[in-house]
């Protein structure tokens, strides 16, 4: 049995689950949103060590500790009761035991249990770990120090870029905003004493030839060159993403790359993975970042690349 965590109207988990219902596999998705008021979870322990799992739904009791593999893809935190008179803690009691349950199973989990994915999200782990493996990485600081970031600027001629540390969507005022890989400006500059109120991640400007995505599902590879160069939109950053006017296409991958990739994925102890590198104008691949649980529709509809199919294979081999 697999399970599916995520929210409705997730297109990603349809393409995966709609074909292996059709085989006849039994697989269930579940939105912890309607837990508890839809839903119930319980966890027992016996006196012998053993323990038992039970998800209860729609007149149906499934026991999670007969699953071969659950897909952690894009959950909610569970809903409170709008007539319960304490939401904060019933929600915090809520998140807290639904979490702890998701983490206990012993089944295989793409991409991997909520913790681990959470200490894969860490750029500045990331950026060393694939250092430690051999990657390139364009010269990078991270800091709150105005000064330091004042130095960095300046001896890289101003050709440098900053992106957040961990997250790109933000809400100030009531409005809702993306904050991508931007050039620094004159104006960023003048303003440069505004960094000490948070931290940024400062790189220099790599050239570019093309980006490439790197999808990683189990020892499988996929990997799609985005020509970002063609459109001022993703000249910086290609989640300004333009379909008129930005090819994608299947890219081929020098071995060494290869094996470093699935390396990464492999030490951050992930079976999905996403990673974006520069290809440079002389040929270097440049590592910038990985998504341990990225989106991967748009490049497999945009290149030709079998990911959902290949993501649904390795759910269905389950394991540990």
């Amino acid at each position: 049995m697999i399970l599916v965590l995520t929210s409705d109207g997730d297109e990603h988990a349809d393409r995966v689950v709609k074909p292996l219902m059709a085989a006849g596999a039994d697989v269930v998705v579940f939105d912890p949103a309607s837990f508890p008021t839809a839903a119930t979870l319980e966890i027992s322990h016996s006196g012998d060590g053993s323990t038992r799992r039970v998800l209860g739904r729609d007149g149906r009791r499934i026991v999670l500790d007969e699953l071969t593999a659950l897909w952690y893809r894009r959950p909610l935190d569970p809903v409170v009761d709008p007539r319960v008179t304490a939401p904060d803690h019933v929600a915090e009691e809520c998140r807290l035991m639904t979490e702890g349950l998701w983490d206990s199973l012993g089944c295989l989990t793409v991409p991997a249990s909520r913790p681990v994915i959470d200490r894969a999200a860490r750029k500045p782990y990331q950026l060393e770990l694939a250092g430690r493996l051999g990657f390139e990485l364009p010269a990078t600081l991270i800091t709150n120090d105005p000064e330091s970031f004042l130095d960095f600027y300046d001896r890289h001629e101003g050709r440098v870029i900053t992106k957040p540390v961990h997250g790109n969507r933000l809400e100030a005022d009531g409005e809702r905003f993306g904050r991508f890989a931007a050039p620094v400006t004159p104006m960023d500059v003048a303003y440069a004493d505004a960094l000490r109120l948070c931290p940024v991640i400062i790189q220099a400007y790599v050239p570019k030839h093309v980006e490439i995505r790197v999808t990683v599902v189990g020892g499988t590879i996929f990997a799609a060159e985005i020509h970002s160069q063609v459109s001022n939109h993703t000249r910086y950053d290609w989640r300004h993403y333009d379909p008129g006017a930005t090819p994608i296409r299947p890219h081929e991958l020098p071995a060494e790359i290869s094996r470093r990739c699935l390396e990464l994925v492999e030490r951050l102890g992930l079976a999905y993975g996403a990673i974006d590198l520069i290809r440079t104008p002389d040929g270097r691949h440049v590592f910038l970042e990985i998504n341990p649980n990225g989106q991967f529709l748009w490049i497999e509809d945009a290149a030709g690349l079998p990911v959902s199919a290949a993501v649904g294979e390795l759910l269905m081999r389950g394991g540990t």
